[in-house]
């Protein structure tokens, strides 16, 4: 279907030229086995040709297409040959009809594809529509969620200042900072599918040492070290080529979503290893895992498991499979050997062992 649509797209110029040397190429060869297969089946090929062309170009190329066959076809193949006379009744109705039909193929062809080309637009809007209306259910949640705690913390505060303790000040002071921390992520996310969307993602590639990269999410996504979180590199591991930005809300991304759907106490891992030119990165869990659905469209946008009673706007993981792409990598969805989710991350990542590059 694609290149249908770049022959449509052609100046009209070129149309014309490649149907009606289509038309008479197809003639020469036939013109030369016409003894072996007779008028008729060449008139079944010419027909064939011209069904060909009206999938692939406009309607007037097509339909001086199919006049041309029409005329080379009484002139080359109808008896007598070499002229447009023809003395035979039967021969004369038959050169009508194919007149006839090839110029009504060429149009109800280029209809039929005029018509599935729509239905396809209206079931692309449709499917669009769908997911913008996912979309903003979502974020009617996730955003009024947040904002409303914050608003309520604020009044709270405002207007009974005096009559709450310390302790009470500082609960409501961390429920806004938690909020407002929500409310960014959401918005951080939008932005960032934004960005992919757009295609005006751009790589600022340097030296990034990956396990001090590690340990600082850690106590940015387990605040409350609900979860046993554990650095699994080995020492010595080289600094990587890559844009560190972009990998952190990676590993961000994957690590906040382990810590928000499994259970407190359970197990995330972080492998870091260097394989050859590849920098392969895994983050594992022992928690309840993915169902194979969710496997299978994980990195779908706005998907979200129906067995997940959290929020979330389905963003996360869409996201974090732009940027490894970005990075020409790959990143795929396991089971862990132990029970649990395995998210596997290979990168084609120039490496160097020696750390004054570090800030080169």
């Amino acid at each position: 279907m694609r290149f249908s649509l770049n022959t449509r797209q052609m100046p009209q110029i070129r149309q014309y030229l490649i149907c009606s040397g289509m038309v008479l190429g197809v003639s020469l060869v036939c013109f030369y086995a016409s003894a072996i297969i007779g008028y008729q089946v060449v008139s079944l090929i010419l027909l064939m040709v011209v069904t060909v062309l009206a999938m692939l170009f406009d309607i007037m190329p097509v339909l001086l297409a199919a006049l041309l066959s029409a005329v080379i076809w009484n002139y080359f193949f109808l008896p007598p040959l070499f002229t447009f006379h023809i003395t035979n009744a039967a021969d004369t109705l038959m050169f009508l009809l194919y007149f006839l039909i090839a110029l009504v193929n060429a149009v109800l062809t280029f209809k039929i594809r005029e018509a599935e080309n729509k239905a396809r637009d209206q079931e692309e809007k449709a499917h669009t529509i769908k997911l913008y209306n996912t979309l903003l259910h979502s974020l009617s949640h996730e955003l009024r969620t947040p904002i409303s705690t914050i608003v309520g913390s604020v009044d709270t505060l405002k207007e009974q200042q005096q009559q709450l303790t310390p302790v009470q000040q500082e609960q409501l002071l961390s429920e806004i900072e938690q909020a407002g921390l929500r409310l960014n992520r959401q918005v951080e996310n939008l932005l960032n599918m934004s960005r992919l969307e757009s295609g005006m993602l751009r790589l600022k590639l340097d030296w990034c040492d990956l396990n001090e990269l590690v340990y600082q999410l850690f106590d940015k996504v387990d605040e409350t070290h609900t979860h046993h979180l554990v650095n699994e590199a080995p020492e010595g591991l080289p600094l990587f080529k890559v844009d560190q930005g972009l990998l952190e809300q990676v590993l961000y991304n994957l690590l906040h979503n382990a810590v928000q759907y499994t259970p407190p106490g359970t197990r995330i891992a972080v492998m870091i290893r260097h394989i050859g030119n590849n920098c392969i990165i895994q983050v594992s869990d022992n928690g309840p895992g993915f169902t194979e659905q969710d496997r299978q469209r994980a990195f779908d946008k706005f998907y979200r498991s129906p067995l997940v009673q959290t929020g979330g706007s389905g963003l996360g993981l869409s996201i974090v499979k732009g940027f490894v792409e970005a990075h020409e990598g790959t990143i795929t969805l396991d089971t862990a050997p132990g029970g649990g989710a395995q998210f596997t991350i290979v990168l084609q990542a120039e490496a160097t062992y020696l750390q004054n590059l570090k800030h080169e």
